[in-house]
Protein backbone atom coordinates (compact mmCIF):
# COMPACT_ATOMS: atom_id res chain seq x y z
CA UNK A 1 0.00 0.00 0.00
CA UNK A 2 1.01 3.60 -0.47
CA UNK A 3 2.13 5.76 1.20
CA UNK A 4 4.67 3.54 2.93
CA UNK A 5 5.83 6.22 5.42
CA UNK A 6 4.58 9.22 7.40
CA UNK A 7 5.44 12.51 5.73
CA UNK A 8 6.87 15.22 7.94
CA UNK A 9 7.20 18.86 6.88
CA UNK A 10 9.56 21.15 8.87
CA UNK A 11 8.25 24.54 9.90
CA UNK A 12 9.35 27.17 7.35
CA UNK A 13 11.31 30.30 8.29
CA UNK A 14 10.43 32.53 5.35
CA UNK A 15 12.41 35.57 6.51
CA UNK A 16 15.67 33.65 6.84
CA UNK A 17 15.01 31.78 3.59
CA UNK A 18 14.48 35.06 1.74
CA UNK A 19 17.66 36.57 3.22
CA UNK A 20 19.78 33.58 2.18
CA UNK A 21 18.27 33.50 -1.30
CA UNK A 22 18.95 37.17 -1.91
CA UNK A 23 22.39 37.30 -0.29
CA UNK A 24 23.71 34.10 -1.90
CA UNK A 25 21.88 34.19 -5.23
CA UNK A 26 20.52 30.67 -4.80
CA UNK A 27 17.23 29.00 -5.66
CA UNK A 28 14.31 29.35 -3.23
CA UNK A 29 14.24 25.60 -2.70
CA UNK A 30 17.95 25.62 -1.84
CA UNK A 31 17.53 28.34 0.79
CA UNK A 32 14.77 26.33 2.45
CA UNK A 33 16.96 23.24 2.53
CA UNK A 34 19.79 25.24 4.16
CA UNK A 35 17.43 26.47 6.88
CA UNK A 36 16.23 22.90 7.42
CA UNK A 37 19.91 22.04 8.02
CA UNK A 38 20.07 24.84 10.65
CA UNK A 39 22.21 27.05 8.40
CA UNK A 40 20.76 30.48 9.05
CA UNK A 41 23.40 33.05 8.05
CA UNK A 42 25.69 33.69 5.10
CA UNK A 43 28.88 32.83 7.00
CA UNK A 44 27.55 29.36 7.86
CA UNK A 45 26.30 28.93 4.30
CA UNK A 46 29.65 29.95 2.84
CA UNK A 47 31.52 27.35 4.89
CA UNK A 48 28.87 24.74 4.09
CA UNK A 49 29.07 25.36 0.34
CA UNK A 50 32.87 25.59 0.32
CA UNK A 51 34.35 23.41 3.08
CA UNK A 52 38.09 24.05 3.23
CA UNK A 53 40.97 22.31 4.98
CA UNK A 54 42.04 25.73 6.29
CA UNK A 55 38.90 25.70 8.47
CA UNK A 56 39.94 22.60 10.42
CA UNK A 57 40.31 23.18 14.16
CA UNK A 58 43.69 22.99 15.83
CA UNK A 59 44.27 19.35 16.79
CA UNK A 60 46.04 20.53 19.94
CA UNK A 61 42.65 21.52 21.34
CA UNK A 62 42.14 17.80 21.96
CA UNK A 63 43.02 16.77 25.48
CA UNK A 64 46.27 14.75 25.65
CA UNK A 65 47.15 15.46 22.00
CA UNK A 66 50.46 17.03 23.01
CA UNK A 67 51.25 14.09 25.30
CA UNK A 68 50.59 11.54 22.58
CA UNK A 69 52.55 13.43 19.93
CA UNK A 70 55.53 13.99 22.22
CA UNK A 71 55.69 10.30 23.13
CA UNK A 72 55.65 9.23 19.47
CA UNK A 73 58.37 11.78 18.59
CA UNK A 74 60.43 10.43 21.47
CA UNK A 75 59.99 6.89 20.09
CA UNK A 76 61.10 8.06 16.63
CA UNK A 77 64.27 9.67 18.01
CA UNK A 78 65.04 6.63 20.18
CA UNK A 79 64.23 4.21 17.35
CA UNK A 80 61.70 2.42 19.57
CA UNK A 81 59.32 0.04 17.77
CA UNK A 82 55.62 1.01 17.71
CA UNK A 83 52.52 -1.02 16.98
CA UNK A 84 49.16 0.33 15.81
CA UNK A 85 46.30 -1.71 17.29
CA UNK A 86 43.13 -1.26 15.25
CA UNK A 87 39.64 -2.59 14.70
CA UNK A 88 38.14 -4.81 12.02
CA UNK A 89 35.59 -2.44 10.44
CA UNK A 90 36.10 0.17 7.72
CA UNK A 91 36.76 2.94 10.25
CA UNK A 92 39.28 0.91 12.21
CA UNK A 93 40.99 -0.41 9.07
CA UNK A 94 41.36 3.01 7.41
CA UNK A 95 42.50 4.56 10.70
CA UNK A 96 45.15 1.85 11.02
CA UNK A 97 46.30 2.30 7.42
CA UNK A 98 46.57 6.11 7.75
CA UNK A 99 48.71 5.94 10.87
CA UNK A 100 50.89 3.05 9.70
CA UNK A 101 51.47 4.56 6.26
CA UNK A 102 52.49 7.95 7.67
CA UNK A 103 54.74 6.54 10.41
CA UNK A 104 56.49 4.08 8.10
CA UNK A 105 57.64 6.97 5.94
CA UNK A 106 59.66 8.32 8.87
CA UNK A 107 60.22 5.40 11.25
CA UNK A 108 61.25 1.84 10.35
CA UNK A 109 59.87 0.08 13.43
CA UNK A 110 56.13 0.37 12.79
CA UNK A 111 53.79 -2.63 12.63
CA UNK A 112 50.06 -3.18 13.11
CA UNK A 113 47.71 -5.64 14.78
CA UNK A 114 43.98 -6.06 14.23
CA UNK A 115 42.22 -8.63 16.43
CA UNK A 116 40.25 -11.47 14.85
CA UNK A 117 36.55 -10.69 15.08
CA UNK A 118 35.48 -14.22 15.99
CA UNK A 119 38.30 -15.52 18.20
CA UNK A 120 39.34 -12.27 19.94
CA UNK A 121 36.46 -9.85 19.60
CA UNK A 122 36.60 -6.08 19.86
CA UNK A 123 39.32 -4.12 21.61
CA UNK A 124 42.66 -4.75 23.27
CA UNK A 125 43.05 -8.10 25.05
CA UNK A 126 45.66 -9.77 27.28
CA UNK A 127 46.64 -12.41 24.72
CA UNK A 128 47.39 -9.71 22.15
CA UNK A 129 49.42 -7.81 24.74
CA UNK A 130 51.48 -10.96 25.40
CA UNK A 131 52.09 -11.38 21.67
CA UNK A 132 53.14 -7.73 21.33
CA UNK A 133 55.48 -7.98 24.36
CA UNK A 134 57.12 -11.10 22.90
CA UNK A 135 58.11 -9.02 19.87
CA UNK A 136 59.91 -6.49 22.05
CA UNK A 137 57.40 -3.70 21.44
CA UNK A 138 56.76 -1.31 24.32
CA UNK A 139 54.36 1.24 22.78
CA UNK A 140 50.83 0.46 21.57
CA UNK A 141 48.72 3.05 19.77
CA UNK A 142 45.08 1.94 19.79
CA UNK A 143 42.81 3.33 17.08
CA UNK A 144 39.00 2.96 17.11
CA UNK A 145 39.27 1.11 20.43
CA UNK A 146 40.90 1.37 23.83
CA UNK A 147 38.65 3.80 25.69
CA UNK A 148 36.94 0.96 27.64
CA UNK A 149 39.85 -1.49 27.73
CA UNK A 150 40.93 -0.74 31.31
CA UNK A 151 41.96 -4.28 32.23
CA UNK A 152 44.07 -4.90 29.12
CA UNK A 153 45.74 -1.48 29.39
CA UNK A 154 46.55 -2.06 33.08
CA UNK A 155 47.99 -5.45 32.16
CA UNK A 156 50.09 -3.86 29.42
CA UNK A 157 51.42 -1.34 31.99
CA UNK A 158 52.38 -4.19 34.30
CA UNK A 159 54.40 -5.64 31.40
CA UNK A 160 56.22 -2.36 30.77
CA UNK A 161 54.10 -1.35 27.75
CA UNK A 162 52.72 2.18 27.30
CA UNK A 163 49.45 2.82 25.49
CA UNK A 164 48.31 5.84 23.49
CA UNK A 165 44.57 5.80 22.82
CA UNK A 166 42.99 7.37 19.72
CA UNK A 167 39.30 6.57 20.06
CA UNK A 168 35.91 8.16 19.42
CA UNK A 169 33.54 5.91 21.35
CA UNK A 170 31.55 6.91 24.42
CA UNK A 171 33.89 7.73 27.30
CA UNK A 172 33.39 5.74 30.53
CA UNK A 173 33.24 7.40 33.93
CA UNK A 174 36.87 6.43 34.59
CA UNK A 175 39.56 6.83 31.95
CA UNK A 176 42.06 4.03 31.26
CA UNK A 177 45.52 4.58 32.74
CA UNK A 178 47.23 5.22 29.41
CA UNK A 179 50.09 7.52 28.48
CA UNK A 180 47.60 9.61 26.47
CA UNK A 181 43.83 9.32 26.02
CA UNK A 182 42.81 11.28 22.92
CA UNK A 183 39.05 11.31 22.45
CA UNK A 184 37.06 14.48 21.71
CA UNK A 185 34.12 13.11 23.70
CA UNK A 186 36.06 13.49 26.94
CA UNK A 187 34.22 15.96 29.18
CA UNK A 188 37.47 17.87 29.73
CA UNK A 189 38.28 18.10 26.00
CA UNK A 190 37.88 21.56 24.44
CA UNK A 191 37.94 20.40 20.81
CA UNK A 192 34.84 22.04 19.26
CA UNK A 193 33.63 19.06 17.20
CA UNK A 194 32.89 15.86 19.07
CA UNK A 195 31.61 13.44 16.44
CA UNK A 196 34.49 12.33 14.26
CA UNK A 197 35.14 8.74 13.30
CA UNK A 198 38.36 7.22 14.61
CA UNK A 199 40.04 7.86 11.27
CA UNK A 200 39.27 11.58 11.66
CA UNK A 201 40.96 11.61 15.06
CA UNK A 202 43.97 9.83 13.53
CA UNK A 203 44.09 12.48 10.80
CA UNK A 204 44.15 15.22 13.47
CA UNK A 205 46.93 13.32 15.24
CA UNK A 206 48.93 13.30 12.00
CA UNK A 207 48.44 17.06 11.58
CA UNK A 208 49.74 17.61 15.11
CA UNK A 209 52.64 15.15 14.68
CA UNK A 210 53.70 16.58 11.32
CA UNK A 211 53.59 20.15 12.67
CA UNK A 212 55.56 19.30 15.81
CA UNK A 213 58.22 17.52 13.77
CA UNK A 214 58.43 20.53 11.47
CA UNK A 215 58.98 22.86 14.43
CA UNK A 216 61.80 20.58 15.55
CA UNK A 217 63.43 20.76 12.09
CA UNK A 218 62.72 17.13 11.28
CA UNK A 219 61.68 17.79 7.66
CA UNK A 220 64.74 19.86 6.73
CA UNK A 221 66.21 16.91 4.80
CA UNK A 222 63.02 14.96 4.13
CA UNK A 223 60.05 15.66 1.84
CA UNK A 224 57.28 17.41 3.76
CA UNK A 225 54.25 15.07 3.59
CA UNK A 226 51.00 16.31 2.06
CA UNK A 227 48.29 15.04 4.38
CA UNK A 228 45.59 15.79 1.82
CA UNK A 229 46.70 12.56 0.13
CA UNK A 230 45.23 10.63 3.08
CA UNK A 231 41.72 12.05 2.79
CA UNK A 232 40.43 9.29 0.50
CA UNK A 233 41.05 6.88 3.40
CA UNK A 234 39.57 9.32 5.91
CA UNK A 235 36.46 9.61 3.74
CA UNK A 236 35.90 5.85 3.55
CA UNK A 237 36.29 5.46 7.32
CA UNK A 238 34.04 8.44 8.08
CA UNK A 239 31.28 7.20 5.79
CA UNK A 240 31.73 3.65 6.99
CA UNK A 241 31.16 4.79 10.57
CA UNK A 242 28.05 6.77 9.48
CA UNK A 243 29.50 9.84 11.18
CA UNK A 244 27.56 13.12 10.81
CA UNK A 245 28.73 15.02 7.73
CA UNK A 246 29.12 18.29 9.57
CA UNK A 247 32.05 20.49 10.54
CA UNK A 248 35.36 18.59 10.18
CA UNK A 249 33.71 15.48 8.71
CA UNK A 250 32.18 17.52 5.89
CA UNK A 251 35.60 19.04 5.12
CA UNK A 252 37.22 15.58 5.09
CA UNK A 253 34.62 13.98 2.84
CA UNK A 254 34.32 16.87 0.39
CA UNK A 255 38.07 16.77 -0.31
CA UNK A 256 38.28 12.99 -0.03
CA UNK A 257 35.62 12.34 -2.67
CA UNK A 258 37.76 14.27 -5.16
CA UNK A 259 40.69 11.94 -4.40
CA UNK A 260 38.54 8.82 -4.67
CA UNK A 261 37.33 9.90 -8.11
CA UNK A 262 40.90 10.71 -9.17
CA UNK A 263 41.72 7.08 -8.38
CA UNK A 264 45.37 7.56 -7.41
CA UNK A 265 45.43 4.92 -4.66
CA UNK A 266 45.76 1.48 -6.33
CA UNK A 267 43.69 -0.31 -3.71
CA UNK A 268 40.70 2.03 -3.95
CA UNK A 269 40.94 2.05 -7.74
CA UNK A 270 40.86 -1.76 -7.81
CA UNK A 271 37.91 -1.82 -5.44
CA UNK A 272 36.00 0.62 -7.66
CA UNK A 273 36.67 -1.59 -10.69
CA UNK A 274 34.77 -4.43 -9.00
CA UNK A 275 31.81 -2.44 -7.69
CA UNK A 276 28.59 -2.49 -9.76
CA UNK A 277 27.86 1.22 -9.56
CA UNK A 278 24.34 2.14 -10.64
CA UNK A 279 25.56 4.67 -13.19
CA UNK A 280 28.67 5.81 -15.01
CA UNK A 281 30.60 8.98 -14.27
CA UNK A 282 31.97 10.24 -10.93
CA UNK A 283 30.85 8.38 -7.82
CA UNK A 284 29.46 10.13 -4.75
CA UNK A 285 29.41 9.54 -1.00
CA UNK A 286 26.37 7.29 -1.30
CA UNK A 287 28.23 5.06 -3.75
CA UNK A 288 31.16 4.81 -1.34
CA UNK A 289 28.79 3.82 1.48
CA UNK A 290 26.92 1.21 -0.56
CA UNK A 291 29.69 -0.28 -2.72
CA UNK A 292 33.17 0.34 -1.29
CA UNK A 293 32.62 0.27 2.48
CA UNK A 294 30.83 -3.13 2.49
CA UNK A 295 33.71 -4.74 0.60
CA UNK A 296 36.23 -3.45 3.13
CA UNK A 297 33.99 -4.50 6.01
CA UNK A 298 33.53 -7.95 4.48
CA UNK A 299 37.21 -8.72 5.15
CA UNK A 300 36.67 -8.34 8.88
CA UNK A 301 33.29 -10.06 8.87
CA UNK A 302 34.13 -13.23 6.94
CA UNK A 303 37.74 -13.17 5.83
CA UNK A 304 40.94 -11.60 7.06
CA UNK A 305 41.35 -7.91 7.80
CA UNK A 306 44.92 -8.41 6.64
CA UNK A 307 43.60 -8.48 3.06
CA UNK A 308 41.87 -5.11 3.52
CA UNK A 309 44.87 -3.46 5.21
CA UNK A 310 47.27 -4.70 2.52
CA UNK A 311 44.87 -3.58 -0.20
CA UNK A 312 44.90 -0.01 1.10
CA UNK A 313 48.65 0.02 1.79
CA UNK A 314 49.91 -1.47 -1.47
CA UNK A 315 51.33 0.59 -4.33
CA UNK A 316 51.31 -2.43 -6.68
CA UNK A 317 48.27 -2.44 -9.05
CA UNK A 318 48.51 -6.21 -9.61
CA UNK A 319 48.49 -6.97 -5.89
CA UNK A 320 45.64 -4.49 -5.46
CA UNK A 321 43.59 -6.23 -8.16
CA UNK A 322 44.12 -9.64 -6.54
CA UNK A 323 43.19 -8.40 -3.06
CA UNK A 324 40.15 -6.47 -4.33
CA UNK A 325 38.92 -9.67 -5.99
CA UNK A 326 39.22 -11.51 -2.66
CA UNK A 327 37.27 -8.80 -0.84
CA UNK A 328 34.60 -8.87 -3.53
CA UNK A 329 34.27 -12.62 -3.01
CA UNK A 330 33.92 -12.15 0.75
CA UNK A 331 31.23 -9.55 0.10
CA UNK A 332 29.21 -11.90 -2.11
CA UNK A 333 29.44 -14.58 0.57
CA UNK A 334 28.36 -12.03 3.17
CA UNK A 335 25.28 -11.12 1.12
CA UNK A 336 24.20 -14.77 0.88
CA UNK A 337 24.57 -15.35 4.62
CA UNK A 338 22.74 -12.11 5.32
CA UNK A 339 19.79 -13.13 3.11
CA UNK A 340 19.48 -16.46 4.94
CA UNK A 341 19.44 -14.79 8.38
CA UNK A 342 16.88 -12.20 7.29
CA UNK A 343 14.59 -14.87 5.82
CA UNK A 344 14.87 -16.87 9.07
CA UNK A 345 13.72 -13.85 11.09
CA UNK A 346 10.92 -12.90 8.68
CA UNK A 347 9.69 -16.50 8.84
CA UNK A 348 9.53 -16.25 12.64
CA UNK A 349 7.59 -13.01 12.38
CA UNK A 350 5.11 -14.55 9.94
CA UNK A 351 4.50 -17.45 12.35
CA UNK A 352 4.15 -15.21 15.40
CA UNK A 353 2.15 -12.07 14.67
CA UNK A 354 2.59 -10.87 18.27
CA UNK A 355 6.15 -9.94 17.28
CA UNK A 356 4.73 -6.98 15.36
CA UNK A 357 3.25 -5.65 18.61
CA UNK A 358 6.68 -5.37 20.21
CA UNK A 359 8.45 -2.05 20.42
CA UNK A 360 11.90 -3.65 20.39
CA UNK A 361 12.91 -6.65 18.29
CA UNK A 362 15.31 -9.18 19.85
CA UNK A 363 16.16 -12.46 18.13
CA UNK A 364 18.85 -15.07 18.75
CA UNK A 365 20.17 -18.20 17.05
CA UNK A 366 23.09 -20.60 17.17
CA UNK A 367 23.07 -20.74 13.37
CA UNK A 368 23.86 -17.09 12.67
CA UNK A 369 27.28 -15.78 11.72
CA UNK A 370 28.23 -13.04 14.21
CA UNK A 371 29.99 -11.05 11.52
CA UNK A 372 26.83 -10.07 9.63
CA UNK A 373 24.08 -9.78 12.23
CA UNK A 374 24.59 -6.02 12.54
CA UNK A 375 23.73 -5.56 8.88
CA UNK A 376 20.57 -7.65 9.24
CA UNK A 377 19.60 -5.66 12.35
CA UNK A 378 19.80 -2.51 10.19
CA UNK A 379 17.49 -4.10 7.62
CA UNK A 380 14.95 -4.94 10.32
CA UNK A 381 15.03 -1.35 11.57
CA UNK A 382 14.45 -0.10 8.01
CA UNK A 383 11.57 -2.51 7.45
CA UNK A 384 9.72 -2.30 10.79
CA UNK A 385 10.97 1.01 12.24
CA UNK A 386 11.82 -0.54 15.59
CA UNK A 387 15.18 -0.94 17.33
CA UNK A 388 16.58 -4.43 16.88
CA UNK A 389 19.27 -6.58 18.49
CA UNK A 390 20.34 -9.85 16.89
CA UNK A 391 22.37 -12.33 18.94
CA UNK A 392 24.67 -15.08 17.69
CA UNK A 393 24.94 -17.90 20.25
CA UNK A 394 27.98 -20.06 20.94
CA UNK A 395 28.17 -22.43 23.92
CA UNK A 396 25.63 -20.51 25.98
CA UNK A 397 27.11 -17.06 25.34
CA UNK A 398 25.58 -14.59 22.90
CA UNK A 399 27.34 -11.88 20.97
CA UNK A 400 24.80 -9.33 19.81
CA UNK A 401 24.68 -6.38 17.48
CA UNK A 402 21.98 -3.73 17.72
CA UNK A 403 20.67 -0.83 15.63
CA UNK A 404 18.18 1.83 16.64
CA UNK A 405 15.84 4.58 15.46
CA UNK A 406 15.97 8.33 15.97
CA UNK A 407 13.68 8.31 18.99
CA UNK A 408 15.60 5.77 21.10
CA UNK A 409 19.20 6.10 22.31
CA UNK A 410 20.38 2.49 22.22
CA UNK A 411 23.55 2.94 24.26
CA UNK A 412 21.73 4.85 27.02
CA UNK A 413 18.91 2.28 26.99
CA UNK A 414 21.38 -0.53 27.56
CA UNK A 415 23.23 1.41 30.26
CA UNK A 416 20.15 2.51 32.21
CA UNK A 417 17.97 -0.58 31.93
CA UNK A 418 20.05 -3.62 31.02
CA UNK A 419 23.55 -3.28 32.47
CA UNK A 420 23.06 -6.02 35.14
CA UNK A 421 22.03 -8.49 32.42
CA UNK A 422 25.03 -7.91 30.16
CA UNK A 423 28.53 -9.35 30.27
CA UNK A 424 29.70 -6.36 28.26
CA UNK A 425 28.45 -3.67 25.91
CA UNK A 426 29.54 -0.60 23.97
CA UNK A 427 28.52 1.68 21.16
CA UNK A 428 26.53 4.86 20.70
CA UNK A 429 23.04 6.21 20.07
CA UNK A 430 22.27 4.26 16.90
CA UNK A 431 24.45 1.14 17.15
CA UNK A 432 25.78 -1.07 19.91
CA UNK A 433 27.40 -4.42 20.55
CA UNK A 434 26.66 -6.65 23.54
CA UNK A 435 27.65 -9.96 25.10
CA UNK A 436 25.11 -11.84 27.21
CA UNK A 437 24.36 -15.26 28.72
CA UNK A 438 21.80 -17.22 26.73
CA UNK A 439 19.46 -17.58 29.71
CA UNK A 440 19.23 -13.77 30.09
CA UNK A 441 18.12 -13.00 26.54
CA UNK A 442 14.37 -13.21 27.20
CA UNK A 443 14.66 -10.80 30.12
CA UNK A 444 16.76 -8.47 27.97
CA UNK A 445 14.02 -8.45 25.32
CA UNK A 446 11.30 -7.72 27.91
CA UNK A 447 13.34 -4.98 29.57
CA UNK A 448 14.14 -3.19 26.30
CA UNK A 449 10.53 -3.53 25.16
CA UNK A 450 9.32 -1.83 28.35
CA UNK A 451 11.98 0.86 28.03
CA UNK A 452 10.97 1.92 24.54
CA UNK A 453 7.23 1.75 25.20
CA UNK A 454 7.78 4.22 28.03
CA UNK A 455 9.01 6.76 25.47
CA UNK A 456 6.99 5.91 22.34
CA UNK A 457 3.43 4.94 21.50
CA UNK A 458 3.08 1.83 19.26
CA UNK A 459 1.34 4.00 16.66
CA UNK A 460 4.65 5.84 16.16
CA UNK A 461 6.50 2.78 14.86
CA UNK A 462 6.11 3.91 11.26
CA UNK A 463 9.06 5.15 9.19
CA UNK A 464 9.14 8.87 8.48
CA UNK A 465 9.97 10.75 5.33
CA UNK A 466 11.03 14.31 6.07
CA UNK A 467 10.08 16.58 3.18
CA UNK A 468 12.35 19.59 2.75
CA UNK A 469 9.99 21.52 0.50
CA UNK A 470 6.99 21.31 -1.83
CA UNK A 471 7.50 22.31 -5.45
CA UNK A 472 6.39 21.88 -9.05
CA UNK A 473 8.40 19.79 -11.47
CA UNK A 474 9.06 22.88 -13.58
CA UNK A 475 11.23 24.25 -10.75
CA UNK A 476 13.66 21.35 -11.11
CA UNK A 477 16.18 22.42 -13.70
CA UNK A 478 19.93 22.91 -14.22
CA UNK A 479 20.20 25.81 -11.75
CA UNK A 480 18.65 23.81 -8.93
CA UNK A 481 20.79 20.78 -9.70
CA UNK A 482 23.90 22.97 -9.59
CA UNK A 483 22.83 24.18 -6.13
CA UNK A 484 22.24 20.61 -5.02
CA UNK A 485 25.75 19.61 -6.07
CA UNK A 486 27.04 22.29 -3.69
CA UNK A 487 24.94 20.82 -0.87
CA UNK A 488 26.74 17.48 -1.22
CA UNK A 489 28.28 15.28 0.12
CA UNK A 490 25.16 13.72 1.57
CA UNK A 491 24.95 11.35 4.49
CA UNK A 492 24.22 11.32 8.21
CA UNK A 493 23.06 14.78 9.44
CA UNK A 494 23.05 16.06 5.85
CA UNK A 495 20.64 13.74 4.06
CA UNK A 496 19.80 14.03 0.39
CA UNK A 497 17.12 16.72 -0.04
CA UNK A 498 13.60 15.35 -0.38
CA UNK A 499 11.00 17.32 -2.32
CA UNK A 500 7.29 16.82 -2.74
CA UNK A 501 5.10 17.45 -5.78
CA UNK A 502 1.30 17.15 -5.73
CA UNK A 503 -1.10 15.71 -8.28
CA UNK A 504 1.32 14.36 -10.84
CA UNK A 505 0.51 11.80 -13.52
CA UNK A 506 2.42 8.57 -14.08
CA UNK A 507 3.16 7.10 -17.49
CA UNK A 508 4.98 3.97 -18.61
CA UNK A 509 5.61 2.20 -15.28
CA UNK A 510 8.07 -0.66 -15.83
CA UNK A 511 9.53 -3.24 -13.45
CA UNK A 512 13.30 -3.53 -13.89
CA UNK A 513 15.70 -6.19 -12.70
CA UNK A 514 16.54 -6.19 -8.99
CA UNK A 515 12.89 -5.24 -8.30
CA UNK A 516 13.26 -1.57 -9.24
CA UNK A 517 10.33 0.43 -10.58
CA UNK A 518 10.82 2.95 -13.39
CA UNK A 519 8.18 5.55 -14.28
CA UNK A 520 7.78 8.72 -16.28
CA UNK A 521 6.46 11.56 -14.10
CA UNK A 522 4.35 14.33 -15.67
CA UNK A 523 3.32 17.67 -14.16
CA UNK A 524 1.68 20.16 -16.53
CA UNK A 525 4.20 20.67 -19.34
CA UNK A 526 7.17 19.13 -17.50
CA UNK A 527 8.24 15.49 -17.47
CA UNK A 528 11.10 13.62 -15.77
CA UNK A 529 12.09 9.99 -15.55
CA UNK A 530 12.08 8.34 -12.12
CA UNK A 531 13.47 5.27 -10.40
CA UNK A 532 12.05 3.65 -7.25
CA UNK A 533 14.58 1.20 -5.88
CA UNK A 534 13.36 -2.22 -4.71
CA UNK A 535 9.69 -1.21 -4.91
CA UNK A 536 8.47 -3.41 -7.77
CA UNK A 537 5.82 -4.84 -5.40
CA UNK A 538 4.07 -1.44 -5.50
CA UNK A 539 3.52 -1.69 -9.26
CA UNK A 540 -0.15 -2.66 -8.83
CA UNK A 541 -0.78 0.37 -6.62
CA UNK A 542 0.39 2.84 -9.27
CA UNK A 543 -2.59 4.11 -11.25
CA UNK A 544 -1.77 5.54 -14.66
CA UNK A 545 -5.05 7.43 -14.83
CA UNK A 546 -5.08 8.63 -11.21
CA UNK A 547 -3.16 11.47 -9.58
CA UNK A 548 -0.36 10.96 -7.09
CA UNK A 549 1.55 13.06 -4.60
CA UNK A 550 5.20 12.00 -4.69
CA UNK A 551 8.24 12.47 -2.46
CA UNK A 552 11.58 12.27 -4.26
CA UNK A 553 15.16 13.42 -4.53
CA UNK A 554 16.15 14.95 -7.88
CA UNK A 555 19.52 13.79 -9.11
CA UNK A 556 21.64 13.81 -12.24
CA UNK A 557 21.67 10.45 -14.00
CA UNK A 558 24.81 9.77 -16.04
CA UNK A 559 24.62 6.87 -18.46
CA UNK A 560 26.43 6.13 -21.71
CA UNK A 561 27.73 9.66 -21.91
CA UNK A 562 24.27 11.23 -21.52
CA UNK A 563 23.21 13.23 -18.44
CA UNK A 564 19.60 13.86 -17.47
CA UNK A 565 17.56 14.79 -14.42
CA UNK A 566 16.06 11.76 -12.69
CA UNK A 567 13.74 11.61 -9.69
CA UNK A 568 14.81 9.08 -7.07
CA UNK A 569 11.48 8.14 -5.54
CA UNK A 570 11.04 8.09 -1.77
CA UNK A 571 7.28 7.58 -1.42
CA UNK A 572 3.94 8.19 -3.10
CA UNK A 573 0.34 8.73 -2.01
CA UNK A 574 -2.96 9.01 -3.80
CA UNK A 575 -3.71 12.72 -4.18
Amino acid sequence: MIPTTRWKFPEPDTDTETMLREELGIQALTSRILVNRHIVNTDQAGKFFSPALADLHSPFLMRDMSKGVERVIQAIHRNEPLIVYGDYDADGITATVCLVKFLREIHPGVSYYIPDRLSEGYGLNREAVDHIRSRGIRIIITVDCGITDHEAIDYARSQGIETIILDHHKVPDTLPRAAAVINPQRSDCTFPFKYMAAVGIVFNFLIALRGSLRTAGFWSRKPYPNLRDYLDLVTIGTLGDISPLLDENRIFVKAGMELINEGKRPGIRALKDRAPFSQSGPIDATDVSFYLVPRINAAGRLGSTEDAVRLLLTEDPLEAARLAERLDGFNRERQEIERDILEDILHRIRLDQTVRERGFLVFASEKWHPGVIGIVASKLVDRFYRPAILISLREGIGKGSGRSIEEFNLYDGLKKSCEPLLLGYGGHRYAAGISIRQEDIDELASTLNRAILETMDPSEFIPRTTIDAECRLEEIGPELMEDFSRLSPFGNANPEPVLCTREIRVKSPVVLKNNHLRMQIHDRETSHGSIWFRKAHLFSHISIDGRLDIAFTPQMNHWNGVSSIQLKMRDAAVS
